[in-house]
This record gives C-alpha cells, sequence and structure tokens, in this order.
C-alpha cells in the first residue's frame, strides 16, 4: 500500500527554471523539494503553537518600538547581558575539605 499520493502541479516556465536550479544545487529530488516548500508555507501560515492575547500585544509593541528607533544593536544586547551575569551575587560558604559538619 502507497504511503504517498501523487499530484500534479503547473508552473510557469521562469518558476520551474528556478526551481529546477534549487533542485540540482541541493542534490534534491523534485518530491523532496515541494514537500520542504509546502511544509515551511505551513509552518509559517498556520503555526502548531497559538500565541496569547498578551504575546500578541508585545510582539506589536515590539515591532512599534523598531519601527521608531527605539532599540538596540545585538552587540549592545549582549554586553548587557554579560555585564549582567558578572554582578556579584550572595557569599556562599565554602566547605573545607576533610571536615564535616554535625548533623542537625
Amino acid at each position: 500500500m502507497r504511503t504517498t499520493e501523487i499530484m500534479t502541479v503547473s508552473l510557469p516556465p521562469e518558476m520551474l527554471r528556478q526551481f529546477e536550479e534549487v533542485r540540482k544545487r541541493e542534490s534534491r529530488t523534485r518530491s523532496e523539494l515541494v514537500r520542504e516548500a509546502l511544509r515551511v508555507y505551513f509552518e509559517q501560515r498556520y503555526p502548531t503553537v497559538q500565541p496569547t492575547r498578551a504575546e500578541i500585544a508585545a510582539l506589536r509593541r515590539g515591532r512599534s518600538a523598531a519601527r521608531r528607533g527605539d532599540s538596540v544593536s545585538l552587540s549592545e544586547f549582549l554586553k548587557g547581558l554579560e555585564a549582567a551575569n558578572r554582578r556579584p551575587g550572595a557569599k556562599r560558604l565554602s566547605k573545607t575539605p576533610g571536615k564535616r559538619s554535625a548533623p542537625r
């Protein structure tokens, strides 16, 4: 029994030329390339995880801020992370080798 179905697709000549070029460059079969293209299309158009209203609102705020130029470069962001990781934390008591603490 077949685990796949056959489908016929019509493409304009220029699109077919591009398709064949990519297929050869990536050493793929036509079927592999079409399946990958459809997977990407479905993931982008119909995500498996639906964002919450709060997440959508946060994305909109972030996009608005970026349009206004209210953003930092990746290097500035990474420098900020490094600085946050270097901040001294609470001091910890070190255990002296060979000594055991008394049971409580």
